[in-house]
């Protein structure tokens, strides 16, 4: 029977929107989200609140706007206070514009600097930083999405068109530890995935300034984003670039220029090394030249062309070895193995876009393109604060799933009950993650004083 008033399903969020209170995400919401002329009267009424809820829901498991309903439900909204249901939230985020999406872009920023102050979640961002960019084409369905166009997306390696929305992402990380989201922004399907990047590439460097990164930042992007103004953001903010170059004539004609004694084995899925030598014996090489970008415009720069070239494994029985290159710009002054070995740890972006698909991007909830672009950049600010409470919670924790956080974090049941008009929370006993949980609890509430007897 549904009739129980005191338990809660998601005890986890306790310390989690604890944590969220901690780093100013409320006062944040208030000062920057207004909403001066809403099509309906209730929906310019406390974003702030509305908003906080949905990062709960989200941070829950929430993947649609019905979902934030569990926020209250049994003891949630005696654990909360300013809960709203679901047609509520639905409300204010139709409301949203524009202008209103950059101003939660600029609370998504302002958040990810407060939590690096209150957590050490870039740590050795004193040495080296990455930035990486990159969009992914999440599907829609039927007529009702604003903004859903067909647009471009890679499955089981081949092109295709696919009906949808197209986020752009920027993430920052370091060598130790995982990423989180500097920038998120909603567009349609069919726009170029460049769009917009050089701007987002700024934004994110300042973020990452903000946050405490004194090292080296070193931008990451695929072909994309190898454009002069993803490169001129980098060299005006002091940031170093490693972009895949799109192939054209000027580019085949350097890679026909390198020496083939320049090519150097790496390490590559299933490469092994030579006993005698400690060479590596790999079906990937690389080499570099020199490689003047942009030649025909007023910034031409001039940079090193590392290229990767692996055997084209459609040709295995060919006489001489067909190869396929994959040409990128950079100006670091690592060795071409390093610098070619750091490039491709572009990828770790995608482990961002995973955790966003399992969650509060399975789907696209509102057909209001501007409601979407509030629902995005609420999972991006959810995204940051699961990562904040998951280093707080440490073990190995730290650079966990997404959906491995919601499992064992935040979705925990517990009995609210009131001893000596005290509300304390009774948790399942034997909770194989209860160390990490308390470690949380302690890190953002504090140790709760022992109850005394009564005399």
């Amino acid at each position: 029977m549904f009739d129980d008033d005191n338990l809660v399903s998601c005890a986890g969020l306790v310390p989690v929107m604890t944590l969220a209170e901690q780093t100013g995400l409320r006062r944040l919401l208030v000062d920057k989200v207004r909403i001066t002329a809403p099509r309906i009267k209730s929906g310019a009424a406390n974003p702030a609140p509305k908003l906080a809820t949905v990062v709960a829901g989200m941070c829950a498991g929430a993947d649609c706007i019905d979902d934030i309903d569990v926020l209250r439900s049994g003891g949630m909204k005696t654990l909360f206070d300013g809960v709203y249901a679901p047609s509520t939230v639905g409300t204010v985020l139709r409301e949203f514009t524009f202008g209103h999406a950059r101003q939660l872009e600029s609370v998504l920023r302002e958040h990810l600097v407060a939590l690096c102050g209150r957590v050490e979640l870039l740590p050795g961002a004193d040495q080296q930083v990455f930035v990486d960019i990159d969009s992914l084409l999440r599907p829609v369905y039927g007529h009702a999405k604003q903004g859903a166009s067909y647009g471009h997306t890679k499955i089981a390696g081949k092109q295709i068109l696919r009906k949808g929305l197209s986020p752009l992402a920027t993430t920052i990380s370091t060598p130790g530890a995982a990423p989180v989201i500097a920038g998120m922004r909603l567009r349609a399907g069919k726009t170029g995935s460049g769009k917009g990047a050089g701007r987002m590439v700024a934004q994110a460097i300042r973020a990452a300034r903000a946050a405490g990164a004194s090292g080296q930042i070193l931008v990451r992007g695929d072909s994309a984003y190898g454009s002069r103004a993803v490169v001129g953001a980098c060299r005006r903010h002091g940031a170093q670039f490693s972009l895949v170059m799109t192939r054209n004539p000027a580019v085949d004609r350097a890679i026909a220029a390198i020496d083939e004694a320049a090519w150097t084995p790496v390490s590559y899925p299933g490469a092994v090394r030579d006993p005698d030598t400690g060479a590596w014996i790999s079906d990937a090489e690389v080499a570099e030249i020199a490689y003047t970008a942009f030649a025909s415009t007023k910034e031409p720069i001039t940079a090193r062309l590392v290229v990767r070239r692996v055997k084209d494994a459609c040709y295995p029985d060919a006489l001489f070895p067909v190869w396929r290159y994959h040409p990128f710009l950079t100006n670091t002054d690592l060795p071409v193995e390093a610098a070619d070995i750091i490039h491709r740890g572009h990828a770790i972006i995608e482990t961002v876009f995973a955790d966003l698909i399992d969650g509060p991007l399975a789907h696209i909830p509102s057909g209001r393109f501007g409601a979407n672009s509030a629902w995005v950049l609420c999972a991006a600010i959810a995204h940051n604060l699961l990562r904040a409470a998951s280093v707080l919670a440490g073990d190995q924790h730290t650079r966990a799933r997404g959906s491995t956080l919601r499992r064992k974090i935040v979705n925990v049941p517990a009995r609210l009950a009131r001893p000596q008009h005290r509300p304390v929370l009774h948790l399942p006993t034997h909770w194989p993650w209860s160390k990490a949980w308390l470690a949380l609890w302690h890190n953002t509430i504090g140790y709760s004083p022992p109850l005394t007897a009564t005399a």
